[in-house]
């Protein structure tokens, strides 16, 4: 489930791409989508609206819309890399604000992602890649609260799904009538595979698989997201990234992954060998 998650996750990229919209429709379309799926999961449109609920919900949904609109203003492989800092952010939110000590490999691979970023961040930069890339970035912020809400036992991450999926229609639903859209068969045909399968069927599987793996081995399957995410829209769209960018994207994504890795490695090393 976790493995198939990342690859559903990874088709934003070219979906994106692939529909001639601005992004917010797009985010309202997929929304629309997403609730009837995931009440057709639930057998229920009904939420409990707890505070950590609305708080999940809220961050779900600014991350989502930031990530669209960054996917429309750079490299869909730059926007997915830059999001891909949030692990780190949590970790450097639970050194701050929590106290928790880390280690030397910690804060080494933590300088190296933030490397990785700037190295994607500054390659081919104009205008309109500056503000794709800091929406990008800023998703990150988002998505990690949205991480560390979610794993509270406060909170229900169905429901906040299901509150996140009914504010971005509502943000968004406006836009579906102030701008010129088109309603081809290619738009519909990526419009269908995100709302029902990129977004809604991959977070179903998320929310359940989830609870099945070890979460070292999880955050390993998920790093085939950013690996994946560009392949497509490179194939489909012929959008690539540049040698400066793929080197940034290979030292954030070796750099997270590691990361995620050094507890268990830590706690292999300390474990007295067999006798």
């Amino acid at each position: 489930m976790i493995l198939v998650t990342a690859l559903l996750w990874g088709l934003a990229g070219v979906c994106v791409k692939s529909i001639s919209w601005g992004p917010l429709p797009i985010v309202a379309v997929r929304s629309f989508l997403s609730m009837w799926l995931f009440a057709f999961v639930k057998k229920s449109f009904r939420v409990r609206l707890t505070k950590a609920n609305l708080i999940g919900g809220t961050l779900n949904t600014a991350t989502s819309i930031l990530y669209v609109v960054a996917m429309k203003l750079t490299t869909a492989g730059t926007a997915i890399v830059l999001q891909y800092t949030a692990p780190v952010l949590v970790f450097l939110y639970t050194v701050i604000f929590r106290k928790r000590k880390s280690s030397l490999g910690e804060t080494l691979l933590t300088l190296a992602v933030f490397a990785g970023c700037a190295l994607s961040f500054l390659d081919n930069l104009d205008l309109t890649r500056l503000l794709g890339n800091s929406l990008a970035f800023l998703s990150a912020f988002t998505f990690a609260g949205q991480i560390l809400v979610m794993n509270g036992e406060d909170c229900d991450a169905q429901d906040a799904i299901m509150i996140s999926n009914t504010m971005c229609f509502l943000i968004c639903v406006p836009f579906l009538f102030t701008e010129t859209l088109t309603w081809t068969p290619k738009n519909i045909f990526w419009l269908l595979v995100m709302g029902i399968f990129q977004y809604s069927l991959a977070n179903v599987l998320f929310s359940r698989g989830i609870h099945h793996v070890d979460p070292v081995e999880a955050s390993i399957l998920l790093t085939l997201e950013p690996i994946f995410n560009p392949i497509p829209v490179a194939i489909l769209c012929g959008e690539k990234m540049s040698t400066l960018a793929i080197i940034g994207s290979v030292i954030v994504i070796v750099s997270v992954t590691l990361h995620g890795l050094l507890p268990r490695l830590s706690q292999a090393s300390d474990r007295p060998p067999d006798t």
